[in-house]
């Protein structure tokens, strides 16, 4: 018999594999003119919408390497995860709701749980100019605005374009 959890977690995996598919089709369309942008250009644009960057040139290949501030927020266990099972699956939903829409919207770069059951459940990584819009922004989540989820936020400095392997 499937449990419910297996049946969360397979929900989950669909609705990230499809927001995979939709962002591919979206970055195959954006990414050339993008890709256009000189260094200057995009550091010029980011520093304009108030994001905190720098640039620094890779000694190996000479590039331009521009870094700019994201934040992560750990999403760890709240102290209110006693709901009955229907209000925990519908938080659930609603949940990756919220978390699609940051994506959709620019504001997330990428989210996902961590494969244990600890105290840490998940990530998601934003993409705003200041850390108290990315923590705006985690803390409407329905599941911490139940108290199932609590949000840790922190900055985080990563490469302008640069991809997981």
């Amino acid at each position: 018999m499937v449990s419910n959890r297996n049946i969360c977690w397979v929900l989950i995996a669909l609705i990230f594999i499809q927001a995979c598919k939709e962002k591919t089709t979206e970055v195959a369309s954006v990414e050339p003119e993008a890709q256009k942008k000189s260094a200057a250009q995009l550091k010029t644009e980011l520093t304009e919408k108030g994001f905190q960057i720098f640039d620094y040139v890779d000694e190996k290949t000479k590039d331009t390497v521009l870094m700019q501030e994201y934040y992560i927020a750990f999403l760890k266990s709240g102290p209110n995860r006693d709901q009955p099972k229907a209000v925990a699956d519908s938080l659930q939903l609603l949940h990756m709701a919220h978390l699609g829409k940051m994506y959709e919207l620019g504001y997330a770069d990428i989210s996902g749980p961590f494969g244990d059951d600890g105290g840490i459940r998940g990530i998601t990584i934003y993409n705003t100019p200041n850390i108290e819009m990315a923590d705006s922004l985690a803390n409407a989540d329905p599941m911490v605005k139940a108290g199932r989820l609590q949000i840790e936020i922190h900055p985080w400095w990563a490469a302008k374009g640069f991809g997981l392997r």
